[in-house]
């Protein structure tokens, strides 16, 4: 059978830059076996799976399913609206492991609901964790945990931007994601921010939707303002605009660019 795929750049108005993901989408939903496997054949970090008949999305790594992916979100909502299913200025639900999440959809950007994470500080941070990490225990500001992954703030920009972390040792650790944050330098930004995820094969997310409900509930109340904009420094890069909704719910906003789009042929048995 032939199933229609796709590849977006999420969280950019450019091609190649922002969050790529596979975005496959069927009539009815496939098994997970087949999600898998497509999944590792498209190879980015995530690959999002919708089946039109129940608006159940999931999403896949190469190596795990996850409850939750702001990239492949947007990106399933950007192919929505490519192909005529969702116009600008309405909304589309989608049910997830995370519940339902609504996309609207607007002429240059797209909306996401979210829900906020809660994060947990009265924690103390592992040394191994951040010598591998490449982080000096003396610059964090900050140690938390949300979602089974680590929230870290530290002392400044260049901290983040300089992180080399050991891959290798980091997967022979108990762990799920890493996200490592600061106080931006730049007055048109709020904070910047790196995500690990080794354990679920992603050494390095290049923009990671899913983080940036952790960090708008962080820097909201630390900064005081409900509107927020970060930038993910990855080698690729992307920019979001996030606020804190008054629900317990956080927004996030975003472009997309198709990239790829055409046909995957599977052998049926």
């Amino acid at each position: 059978m032939d199933l229609d795929i796709y590849q977006v750049d999420s969280f950019t108005s450019e091609a190649f830059k922002g969050n790529p993901a596979g975005i496959c989408i069927t009539h009815d939903g496939l098994s997970e076996h087949l999600m898998r496997s497509i999944a590792q054949e498209m190879a980015v970090s995530e690959t999002a799976f919708l089946s039109l008949s129940d608006m159940r999305l999931r999403w896949f790594t190469p190596e795990a399913e996850v409850k939750l992916c702001g990239h492949g979100t947007l990106a399933a909502a950007h192919i929505l609206k490519q192909r005529g299913q969702v116009k600008a200025g309405e909304e589309v639900q989608f049910e997830t492991l995370s519940g339902t999440l609504t996309a609207r959809v607007n002429e240059a950007a797209i909306e996401l609901d979210f829900p906020s994470p809660i994060i947990d500080f009265g924690l103390s941070p592992s040394l191994d964790l951040l010598e591998q990490l490449g982080i000096d225990a003396d610059k964090v500001v900050s140690f938390g945990r949300f979602d089974s992954k680590e929230f870290i703030e530290v002392e400044s920009e260049e901290t983040v931007l300089n992180l080399t972390p050991n891959f290798d040792a980091l997967k022979q650790m108990a762990g799920r994601g890493v996200l490592v944050t600061a106080r931006a330098e730049s007055r048109e930004l709020d904070f910047v921010s790196r995500y690990f995820a080794p354990w679920v094969g992603v050494n390095e997310d290049p923009v990671t939707g899913s983080a940036y409900c952790a960090l708008t509930v962080y820097w909201s109340e630390k900064l005081g303002k409900l509107q927020l904009k970060g930038y993910q420094a990855s080698a690729r890069g992307g920019y979001v605009a996030t606020e804190s909704l008054p629900n317990g719910r956080t927004k996030l906003i975003g472009s997309a660019v198709t990239v790829i789009e055409g046909k995957m042929r599977v052998a049926t048995t």
